[in-house]
């Protein structure tokens, strides 16, 4: 089935870029799709902020949080920064200000750096610990540190990891079984990266985002939800792909597109104009390459049907 690929896979192999598996479906059938040796479990990086999104979703359905509900309403912590000036204390941040990185920090919290050398084991603390840098819900500033808090938040307030709350509501419905998902020192599922599943698999997650959450007969994440959440919430300055706007844990794109993205070429493009959807796992830095080869080898595809 890789016939139809060829371009893409001769400009990735011309210009050296590490792609390991495509996976093209359109109107939820396999259109095609080509891996350099097998499709396997790998690291989905930051796509496992989209899944942690999900969470979010179904929690506010069943009334168990709300987007305006704040850091302080779950955590209570000696020596958290006060209010300063027009700067509030960071138990002020809310949940929809977590979803769309615009929580106020110059230097974001809980790189994947910090978080391996950080001797504090409750992240959380640490967190609330950092004073703000500028009003909260104004300006995007890219933040793992923000999505592992949407996790710790959604674990108080549903008395259940992200991992295991999905579980029953998301991973199993989809086939995706015995997911490995990695945590804190205290067990709080990572939320903002760690996620380890296929590329096939990725593809069901995308097929379902196309469907506005509905799968095989049920809805499993409120249509609104995933209208909102792949919807440009604030907007970006970065280039090209990045520079389109975010959402809540999903980026804009060029081409009506909107896209989960993990670092090093995980991929999970969504465009709902040509009921399409792309992923691919990667280990590769350009990924504006990889990018750019999707919309010039593989959207030609689409006209084709």
């Amino acid at each position: 089935m890789s016939e139809q690929l060829k371009g893409f896979i001769h400009t990735i192999t011309e210009q050296q870029l590490n792609v390991f598996s495509i996976r093209i479906l359109q109107k939820g059938h396999l259109l095609a799709h080509w891996d350099r040796d097998k499709d396997q479990r790998r690291v989905q990086h930051s796509i496992s902020k989209s899944f942690t999104c999900m969470a979010v979703g179904l929690a506010l359905e069943e009334g168990l949080i709300h987007l305006d509900a704040t850091l302080g309403d779950y955590f209570s912590y000696d020596h958290v920064p006060t209010a300063q000036g027009n700067l509030p204390s960071p138990q002020e941040l809310r949940l929809r200000d977590l979803l769309r990185m615009t929580s106020g920090h110059d230097s974001p919290p809980l790189w994947a750096d910090e978080r391996a050398s950080l001797t504090e084991k409750d992240w959380a603390k640490y967190y609330m610990s950092l004073p703000l840098d500028r009003v909260p819900g104004e300006q995007f500033t890219y933040s793992s540190g923000d999505t592992f808090m949407i996790s710790a938040m959604l674990q108080a307030a549903t008395g259940q990891t992200v991992k295991d709350y999905l579980t029953p509501r998301l991973f199993d419905p989809l086939g995706i079984h015995d997911v490995e998902w990695e945590t804190s020192p205290l067990g709080v599922t990572l939320g903002c990266a760690g996620l380890w599943i296929s590329n096939e698999e990725l593809s069901r997650f995308g097929q379902l985002l196309l469907q506005e959450g509905f799968w095989e007969g049920r809805q499993l994440v409120p249509a609104d939800w995933i209208r909102q959440a792949t919807s440009q919430q604030i907007e970006t300055t970065g280039d090209g792909d990045w520079g389109k706007g975010y959402g809540y844990q999903f980026w804009m794109c060029s081409h009506g597109a909107y896209r989960a993205d993990g670092a090093y070429g995980q991929l999970c493009i969504v465009i709902p104009s040509k009921e399409a959807v792309i992923c691919i796992n990667s280990e590769e830095e350009n990924m504006q390459g990889i990018l750019n080869a999707v919309w010039n080898e593989i959207s030609p595809l689409y006209t084709q049907r």
